[in-house]
């Protein structure tokens, strides 16, 4: 087993979602392989505009063949295990590069850097995941104060090779918490999808919340799509049915609401979600339609 990294565009013409599958073609196969039960980091290139870099990482599960196509294959991510960087790492920090391992004997970056399945040293994945993991919470609410304990917390220039029982500490649930309301807030710009309102407390910090649109106690995954970014008010209402969204992200309220002309008043002017920016951290539709069949009062 060995550590990978998986590179991956919004725009790619692969049938990817990275917290399900990553398609591949053959000829990156046995570098795959060695990724098989261990986890990788997806990179988005830097081509892409405004690339998030290093921006999550998850578990393979294993590596099958692709049935519709002789020539490509799935790494399939196993169930629970990806996490959102609650701040992406570029692929340069300061002007260096993160993953040391792609510098030729002279410095320089070599082809292995084009490669989009290659393994990654012990070294260079525990510094991806710290700076994806360990900064400081500079918008989470002050109710937020849960110590992240990842063991990777060694001062910031000394990176040691993580032992592989620290690794099982990525999925407890208050990491995934706190990356998750990190990722959501940073997405959302801190604002409220349905009321529009971005609330800034005195210490300068966003008061709205991260909701699941399909709870992890029904096996909603902690993932951006599976988010929005709501106040406390919203985020009520949304919880017990009395809001929802259609498909197209219009909101919808429930006719059993006691004051349907207070809660639509409170819904922003345009009557649809506030969304990312970027199509790909949108709501999804299967999520959506979880919430409307299962949660919506009619």
């Amino acid at each position: 087993m060995a550590f990978g990294v998986f590179i991956h565009r919004t725009d790619s013409a692969y049938n990817d979602v990275p917290s399900e599958q990553y398609q591949f073609p053959k000829k990156y196969l046995s570098r795959a392989r060695q990724c098989e039960g261990d986890w990788i980091v997806y990179l988005e290139p830097s081509k892409v505009k405004n690339s998030k870099g290093y921006f999550a990482l998850a578990r393979v599960r294993e590596i099958v063949s692709d049935p519709e196509n002789q020539n490509m294959f799935f790494a399939l991510i196993e169930k629970g295990s990806y996490l959102d960087f609650g701040d992406p790492v570029q692929f340069r920090n300061h002007d260096e590069i993160v993953e040391k391992g792609l510098l030729n004997e002279d410095g320089r970056i070599s082809g292995r850097a084009q490669a989009a399945v290659r393994p990654i040293s012990p070294i260079d994945f525990a510094r991806i995941i710290e700076l994806g993991l360990n900064q400081p919470d500079k918008i989470l609410p002050r109710v937020d104060q849960i110590s992240l304990n990842t063991g990777f917390e060694d001062t910031q220039a000394k990176y040691s090779v993580p032992p592989r029982n620290r690794l099982a500490q990525l999925t407890m649930r208050s990491v995934r918490d706190r990356n998750f309301r990190k990722t959501v807030l940073r997405v959302y710009e801190e604002r409220c999808a349905i009321t529009g309102l971005r609330l800034i407390n005195g210490g300068g910090r966003a008061e709205v919340q991260a909701a699941h649109i399909r709870p992890v106690e029904y096996n909603g995954p902690d993932i951006i799509t599976n988010g929005m970014a709501l106040s406390g008010t919203a985020h009520w209402m949304f919880d017990r049915g009395l809001v929802s969204l259609s498909n197209d992200f219009e909101i919808l309220i429930s006719r059993q609401t006691n004051d349907v002309d207070a809660v639509r008043m409170m819904i922003n002017d345009t009557g649809r979600l506030i969304g990312p920016p970027k199509a790909s951290e949108r709501p999804r539709h299967e999520f959506i339609t979880w919430h409307r069949e299962n949660c919506f009062k009619q």
